[in-house]
């Protein structure tokens, strides 16, 4: 999550075989972190000349039918300050306390089994940057640990902008090396176990004209190791894992209702073979006494990883061979709703208060049939944050 908004973007693949595979609530929250903590000012071309200081917390939870899954609190805490007119530092603190069951019919560890799991995350992130004539410079570092997981990460990022400052070009790269060791594996333990990721972006921003911008960006990420689950049946993955990711934002103001329009796209190819699109459209509306309404919907399709086999658990599986159970690597489709409130308070306060309705079936799949005999995923989420600028 602060990765993304402070040390590295190599960091938002740093997640442990638990952390990705039992809890979609972390990936989620990630996903939507920048709105609330991530000031505009950070990707100026200028350095920022104003402080902020912004608490977040995010309040998670999903089931399935009958069944109350996994339960996430996480507190953060985020940064930024101009240390000249040419050097500015941010970071964050965040923490995580899971709590709850596995999805249904993949593994012994599931709400059906009786079984529950429980994890706190405690990461933190840092970044400096320094701003030349024509460019920037931007150096960082993150460090994530669990309680059978520590991942270290850094990164460098240089931007340049043209002359009339409409257009801009970043080019970064950012490396991760983590450590798995599993505390209570229902299969065989995993002890100290590596992973190595190599991130490389390449991105572009223009200004189209006064009141619309299109970003757009690359990126490579090339990771080797331990990539199984090892809290999971009989999970067997490659140990090498490529993912390219191309995303796009177009953005455009329009005066008469005073509102903005946000756009995106993104896609995502796999090693793995879980190929996915996602499609998101956002309405920000000023309204009177420093109100701002954000509805948003989203919508994501993805293919099923090669290797994955559809439920009953273990039908497919070959001793030796590579096998997952994991909902998360099926062909399924998803619809996310939210709504974003948020109001200007005196002394250059904001709070802000959001509400996500998440659904997940296998045939809302979009261009072909989804994995059989899922069982249906719905989650909420609710993030309050609170920013100040000085």
């Amino acid at each position: 999550m602060a990765a993304t908004s402070g040390a590295t973007f190599a960091a938002t693949r740093t997640e442990s075989p638990k952390a990705s595979s039992e809890r979609s609530a972390a990936l989620i929250l990630a996903a939507l972190a920048l709105p609330g903590i991530l000031p505009a000012a950070a990707l100026a071309q200028s350095a920022p000349d104003e402080r902020v200081i912004a608490l977040r917390y995010y309040d998670y939870r999903d089931w399935q039918p009958g069944v109350d899954r996994m339960s996430v609190k996480s507190p953060s805490l985020y940064a930024f300050v101009p240390l000249s007119d040419s050097l500015t530092v941010e970071g964050s603190l965040v923490y995580d306390s899971v709590s709850g069951a596995s999805p249904l019919y993949h593994d012994a560890v599931s709400g059906a089994s009786g079984r529950g799991i429980g994890d706190y995350r405690s990461a933190a992130d840092a970044k400096v940057t320094k701003y030349f004539g024509g460019s920037s410079l931007a150096v960082g570092a993150a460090y994530s640990h669990e309680q059978d997981y520590i991942s270290r990460a850094a990164s460098v990022e240089w931007r340049t902008w043209s002359d009339d400052r409409n257009r801009t070009y970043a080019i970064g790269f950012g490396a991760a090396k983590d450590r798995i060791n599993a505390v209570e594996g229902v299969n065989a333990p995993v002890l100290d176990q590596p992973r190595e990721t190599y991130d490389y972006l390449l991105g572009i921003t223009q200004v189209l004209d006064a009141a619309s911008v299109v970003e757009s960006s690359v990126t490579w990420s090339d990771g080797r190791g331990y990539f199984s689950d090892p809290y999971k049946l009989h999970d067997a993955r490659p140990n090498h894992r490529r993912i390219f990711a191309w995303l796009t934002h177009y953005n455009r103001y329009f005066a008469a209702p005073g509102a903005t329009l946000q756009l995106g796209y993104r896609y995502l190819d796999d090693s793995f073979g879980d190929r996915s699109h996602m499609l998101e459209a956002s309405w920000v509306q000023a309204l009177p006494y420093g109100l701002t309404l954000t509805p948003t919907i989203r919508y994501l399709t993805q293919a099923a990883a090669h290797f994955y086999r559809d439920p009953p658990f273990p039908q497919g599986f070959v001793p030796g061979g590579l096998y997952t159970a994991d909902e998360r690597l099926s062909a399924f489709g998803a619809v996310t709703l939210g709504l974003r409130v948020a109001k200007e308070l005196p002394h250059r306060l904001t709070i802000d208060v959001a509400f996500n309705a998440y659904r997940q079936r296998g045939d809302w799949r979009l261009g072909g049939d989804g994995s059989p005999g899922l069982a249906k995923l719905s989650a909420r989420w609710i993030e309050f944050g609170l920013a100040k600028r000085f």
